[in-house]
């Protein structure tokens, strides 16, 4: 058998390549490949999600195409942590269907993240446009301090 390849080399479920330890009776790397990461939730699960912080608020911004927005769930915990979650399910398989390929991802996705101690969160707004979650969640305006100049005597 040739060591060289076979199969697109991005997926790496989709490679024949030798496994010297194939007879053995523990499991092979690409078996255990397959058990850890199941080709349904390969993917989908590193949702991207960007944070950004301006002067007024914490915005994060998560790309889930496909996704409707009753299919995605946004959540904050007591302790100020923000969880964005939801789920892609697979698409039904019709038995006259022949499928050639299948690379968008299906599954579940969770994303959580704590926020600082400067948010209302009693404010916080979710808005989904073209496939794009985007939670927003205001700041706590900061007192100014009140200078007031002393004139010097003498």
């Amino acid at each position: 058998m040739s060591l060289i390849p076979r199969g697109n080399i991005f997926d790496p479920f989709s490679l024949d390549v030798w496994d010297p330890l194939k007879d053995f009776p523990f499991p092979s790397f690409s078996s255990s490949l397959t058990s850890q990461f199941p080709r349904e939730t390969s993917a989908f699960v590193n949702t991207r999600v960007d944070w950004k912080e301006t002067p007024e608020a914490h915005v994060f911004k998560a790309d889930l195409p496909g996704l409707k927005k009753e299919e995605v769930k946004v959540e904050v915990e007591d302790d100020r942590v923000l969880q964005i979650c939801g789920q892609r399910k697979i698409e039904k398989e019709d038995k006259n269907d022949t499928w050639h390929r299948v690379e968008r991802s299906s599954g579940q996705f969770s994303r959580r993240f704590r926020l600082p101690e400067n948010v209302k969160m009693d404010q916080i707004k979710a808005s989904m446009e073209n496939g794009v979650l985007t939670v927003t969640v205001p700041k706590v305006e900061m007192k100014k301090t009140n200078v007031k100049a002393i004139d010097i005597s003498g």
